[in-house]
């Protein structure tokens, strides 16, 4: 089986630090002024705990205890790993951050989640959500199984009966390892939970202050969620690269798609100006030439130096990899000027780099077991009546150049194995309106492929005090970036209150 993230947290030298979410969430108890009576008294012990911060790898980490259901406070309790950066000034409170996923790190993100003039200004807290990274985890398969499970190939060609029935089979082993390596916590990975650990949070680190919080990406997700669930505790909250939660599981994915498909022609584009880029004629012309070649590649059945085959649903991770920035539109080229000297090398250094695959065949994270387990629960993938082939030949429509590729690890993955996920999905709200709350900026970029510019847009709508702040330009989210007025707009937003009165248009 194979399977890949849509958009979750890539970081490092490659490319800015980045991700997606697709999303469902309800709540359970509304919250007071004091948090532990809404939740009824036998949470008591979770609002109790202290927090004990030691120094960790240049930062200061702690572990927060929660239930694994916060409906039922019989059920056991798990582990989640918070770390903080102190204010390098005078600390004017503490800023919440997360990186985006499902999946994404927020202990390897809490030093990179804001500008300097915050960081002087500010304490830090960022987090790895329950069954993320040192938080207790998500656990399914080993190194070995998992690269099976992301890198190997089908007996079957791909938008076949034979590859549907090998993804079900693979899926099926799949859930089966995460539900036997992972236990009750595998049920409860989804964002509505999540919503309820910050809460809890925030109440243990600030006391009663509001929650100040930056969410990048599914972390505007988790921001939203949270802000309907808990208006009145919404302290100063900036939501970069915006999802649509009102979306089902299928549109979201079709217009994260179609959101690829913009960028791949940004950055075709851009590859026709420049003399080392081996397409030619009009961006229509080499598009066509792009598709083509990546049509070709499981005929080709390139070998890589550790034994991989390459095909095309990897070489769709590898293009989704390099246009999250513009900054990574170099190493595109290098995926295709590979394939045609029958090199797929460039391709395994992307997809590998996104699927935080090391040199020597360990993985980093389990964040790409995280995106699927959560996704499962944040959707309902069950109740599409069309059928995976029907939905990925619609994707192809709607992003005819690189669509499908991208659709046949991660959309068709998701489809069938979520459709029959061990735990069911859990509850949607109603709204994302979250009424009373203090404004909420909402920050959309135009030509974000992974969370595209209309998400923002319907999101600070939805809010009953978003505020839209428009960014023109390449990549995915915008803020702690090169673009100096957005940079501003959320300094001086944490540090001031200043609230925009109209979109700046950045």
């Amino acid at each position: 089986m194979k399977a890949r993230l849509s958009a979750r947290l890539v970081a490092g030298a490659l490319a800015s630090t980045l991700a997606l979410s697709l999303g469902g969430c309800f709540l359970l108890p509304t919250a007071t002024e004091v948090p532990s009576e809404s939740y009824g008294g036998d949470f008591a012990q979770y609002f109790d705990q202290s927090l004990s911060w030691q120094p960790c790898g240049g930062v200061d980490c702690a572990d927060m205890t929660v239930p694994i259901d916060w409906s039922d406070p019989d059920s056991d309790s798990v582990t989640i790993a918070l770390a903080r950066q102190n204010a390098s000034g005078a600390s004017q409170g503490t800023i919440f951050a997360n990186p985006g996923g499902p999946g994404g790190s927020g202990v390897d993100f809490v030093q990179y989640a804001v500008s300097e003039q915050l960081a002087s200004s500010f304490d830090v807290v960022a987090w790895d959500p329950r069954g993320v990274g040192a938080s207790t985890q998500v656990t399914c398969f080993d190194g070995a199984a998992k690269d099976e499970s992301l890198y190997g190939t089908f007996n079957s060609d791909y938008l076949t009966d034979g590859w549907i029935d090998e993804l079900e089979s693979d899926s099926a082993d799949f859930a089966a390892a995460c539900e036997k390596n992972t236990g009750a916590v595998l049920g409860k990975v989804d964002t509505v939970s999540t919503a309820n650990d910050l809460e809890l949070m925030r109440y243990l680190v600030t006391g009663d202050a509001p929650l100040d919080y930056i969410g990048y990406s599914y972390g505007t997700f988790i921001g939203a969620v949270y802000a309907d669930i808990f208006p009145e505790h919404v302290g100063k909250f900036v939501l970069d690269g915006a999802v649509d939660p009102t979306l089902d599981a299928f549109d979201t994915l079709l217009v994260q798609m179609t959101g690829f498909e913009s960028g791949f022609r940004a950055y075709m584009a851009d590859c026709l100006a420049n003399a080392d880029c081996p397409f030619t004629g009009t961006l229509e012309q080499a598009l066509a030439q792009a598709h083509a070649l990546i049509e070709t590649v499981d005929d080709l059945a390139l070998e890589g130096d550790d034994g991989r085959v390459l095909d095309s649903a990897t070489v769709g991770t590898a293009t989704a990899m390099a246009l999250y920035s513009e900054s990574s539109w170099p190493y595109l080229t290098d995926v295709f000027v590979g394939i045609a000297g029958s090199n797929p090398e460039p391709s395994f250094f992307l997809a590998d780099y996104y699927n935080d695959r090391d040199g020597d065949g360990s993985y980093a994270s389990n964040s790409v077991e995280v995106y699927q387990a959560t996704t499962c629960l944040d959707n309902d993938f069950a109740a599409d009546e069309k059928t995976t082939i029907e939905r990925v030949n619609e994707i192809a429509a709607a992003a005819p150049t690189i669509g499908q590729f991208l659709a046949y690890d991660d959309f068709a993955v998701l489809d069938v194995m979520c459709s029959n996920w061990p735990y069911p999905p859990a509850e949607l709200p109603d709204s994302y309106d979250a009424p009373g709350a203090a404004p909420i900026l909402v920050v959309g970029t135009s030509n974000d492929p992974a969370t595209p510019y209309s998400w923002a847009v319907s999101l600070a709508e939805q809010l009953s005090s978003g505020i839209l702040v428009s960014v023109e330009g390449e990549g995915h989210t915008a803020y702690n970036g090169d673009n100096v007025c957005v940079n501003s707009v959320v300094d001086n937003y944490f540090l001031e209150g200043a609230v925009p009165q109209t979109d700046p248009r950045c």
